[in-house]
């Protein structure tokens, strides 16, 4: 059998070879002739699978390393009894410390404390769930919105978006792109639901860049119906609107989910799922390599510091947003090598953390952040 795999997926040479023919191509190669003669696709976001792709070819499954698959054209693969696959929540780890970095930040800059303030999470699945639960270890007030979600487990514990809008001192988005049907998320920020944000809210977009209409977000940051903004994904990627990301507090070139950590589950899953689907025997198969960051050993002294002082300290050693930020500001036209060519960044559970910290309260945080003491 023959296996076309994304080059630019990590950790994943040598995990097929034994089992078939194994070819790597950039997404922009993997082409309609290119694809006839083989039996499945291990891709990224940047190639879309649709009928001009596999029509005619003698493909039979697609493993997309990614949370996100509207790249497949999931009506047609299904049509033609092509098996496809995502990595549903392979980088929520990695968006919770993306936001953790940008919540810390902006604490600094314009929102002060934490504690007690309220953020709305919209899109409360694999992703929406671990960053409210960071802004709740934070000390924040937690709303969520997942219609889905409320219409099949019931309503309890979930908000109408209305109410996000009235009483989010900071409001995040982690929806997929959806164009039609009940839970349309295209668009979904546009002038309409930023004229109704009632607090002049601190606003992210870390999901699909679609999901944000870009003359509304502008727009809404020259009137100040936000206060801010950080944005991760944008519209028409890779060719960035130079005036929205002039305005923005923090901007950043797709890479939310960008850990280490979170490409190797990624790629541990498509191996898995394809190997399940041919029945090729590396079911259990696990990434190997993933590389170690720099310094793995966080130095803090906490006297005289406060719980959300010790906590920012240790998460923006982990990552720092202001160096991506300042990576996009300084070359927008290297969007995607940006992306192709990303730093090691390594999770909470690959820090420790040591030094004076003579606070109960921060060590626990600290620990149920994921670092270890």
């Amino acid at each position: 059998m023959k296996i076309i795999i994304d080059d630019k997926i990590p950790y994943i040479q040598g995990a097929l070879e034994p089992y078939a023919e194994v070819v790597y191509l950039p997404g922009s190669k993997t082409t309609a002739e290119v694809v006839k003669d083989a039996d499945a696709l291990i891709t990224r976001t940047r190639t879309v699978c649709n009928e001009a792709l596999l029509s005619g070819s003698s493909v039979k499954m697609i493993a997309s390393a990614t949370i996100g698959y509207d790249h497949i054209d999931t009506a047609y693969c299904e049509k033609a009894g092509i098996k496809w696959t995502n990595a549903p929540g392979c980088n929520a780890k990695s968006v919770e410390q993306y936001i953790a970095s940008a919540l810390m930040v902006m604490a600094e800059r314009k929102l002060g404390p934490l504690a007690g303030k309220t953020i709305g999470v919209v899109g409360v699945g694999n992703v929406g769930s671990k960053v409210a639960n960071i802004a709740e270890i934070l000390g924040m007030r937690v709303l969520l919105n997942d219609p889905p979600r409320a219409r099949a487990e019931g309503e309890r514990g979930f908000v109408g978006l209305e109410k996000i809008l009235e009483e989010s001192d900071v409001i995040t988005l982690h929806v997929p792109l959806n164009q039609d049907g009940e839970d349309v998320t295209y668009h979904l920020a546009d002038e309409k639901l930023f004229g109704r944000m009632n607090r002049k809210p601190i606003f992210i977009n870390s999901c699909r860049g679609e999901v944000v209409k870009t003359a509304a977000l502008t727009q809404a940051i020259q009137t100040g119906q936000v206060s801010g903004a950080i944005v991760d994904c944008w519209e028409n990627e890779p060719n960035l609107d130079p005036e929205l990301l002039s305005l923005v507090d923090l901007a950043t070139p797709h890479i939310a989910g960008y850990s280490r950590d979170g490409k190797a589950k990624g790629t541990e899953m498509s191996v898995q799922a394809v190997s399940r689907f041919f029945d090729l025997g590396a079911k259990n198969w696990k990434a190997t390599n993933v590389e170690k960051p720099a310094v793995t050993e966080i130095l803090i002294d906490g006297t005289d510091k406060t719980t959300q002082q010790i906590l920012a300290e240790a998460i923006l050693a982990t990552y720092d947003i202001r160096e991506d930020d300042a990576r996009l500001r300084e070359s927008i036209a290297t969007f995607e090598k940006q992306r192709g060519d990303y730093p090691v960044r390594r999770e909470f559970p690959a820090f420790t953390v040591y030094g004076k910290i003579n606070q109960i309260k921060a060590i626990e945080k600290l620990k149920k952040l994921g670092f270890k003491i």
